[in-house]
């Protein structure tokens, strides 16, 4: 694969809140409303037309998303906000946000969120649509709308399919935080970084799945979230269909060939 640089243009409107770079096939992401990285209607304007740019980058590999210059990943929604929303926020906030994270979820790549801070409510949300989590050893996370009377929303759901009814249930009616390594244990993240930041350990497995199959991880991506979707036969229906597919390509071909031959392999999405 060909290492690419570029920077993404966007028109920011008063301030840019989202920064987006592509190098060797690898978006990065990084969330840029310091301190608190908090989410508004720009912000989730600003990353859906970075989620835009990625998918229609032939070249798009994985995506980090990580929290730039800010002293945590994501503090959540910008509560200045609620009053002006509260008579349509379904319109003004609740849809386009669940819009955008779910765009974020649906990525057709493997996407990682580095934690180096905490990340919290809508914060955490963002991180749980991410395919994978790592965090700093002193990070924490939890949903904590209920600590306002708010909910977590799409974070309910997804933080329930990963560490479990019983587990989400207590996070969300207390709006507790965890600690990194707990937030291991139940499975909510699947790295603590004890070495470095957790955006360095971010890059390192970023660089590794940029180097492999890139049909390889789009249809194990699929088959991943088919499994909790779909029943087993039609998951494992779908499973023939995808091995079908990657016999039929050339990157296949190519990766074999470059085994036997033991040289680099060149993975062209084909």
């Amino acid at each position: 694969m060909t290492a690419q640089a570029s920077t993404l243009p966007i028109d920011p409107g008063p301030e840019q809140l989202i920064t987006a770079v592509a190098s060797g096939g690898v978006w990065e992401i990084a969330l840029a409303n310091p301190p608190l990285n908090l989410v508004t209607k720009a912000f989730l304007v600003q990353l859906n037309a970075v989620l835009d740019e990625i998918q229609r980058d032939p070249q798009a590999r994985c995506v980090l998303m990580h929290q730039g210059a800010g002293r945590v990943f994501c503090a959540g929604s910008d509560m200045n906000e609620f009053a002006a929303v509260k008579a349509n926020a379904a319109d003004e906030k609740i849809l386009f946000e669940e819009f955008v994270t779910r765009k974020l979820s649906q990525l057709r790549l493997p996407t990682i969120a580095a934690l180096d801070g905490h990340a919290l409510g809508g914060g955490l949300e963002l991180a749980l649509a991410c395919d994978l989590r790592v965090a700093a050893p002193d990070a924490r996370m939890g949903l904590t709308e209920c600590r306002i009377g708010g909910l977590g929303g799409s974070g309910a759901v997804r933080m329930a399919r990963l560490i479990g009814p019983s587990r989400a249930a207590q996070l969300l009616f207390t709006g507790r935080l965890i600690t990194a390594s707990q937030a291991m244990t139940w499975g909510l993240i699947n790295e603590v970084a004890l070495e470095g930041s957790a955006l360095a350990l971010a890059r390192q497995w970023a660089a590794e799945i940029a180097s492999r199959g890139p049909l390889s991880n789009r249809y194990a991506k699929e088959l991943i979230y088919a499994a909790l979707d779909q029943p087993l036969a039609a998951a494992l229906g779908l499973a023939n269909d995808l091995q079908e597919k990657i016999f039929h390509s050339d990157d296949l071909t190519s990766g074999a060939r470059a085994f036997f031959e033991k040289s680099p392999t060149v993975f062209t999405g084909r």
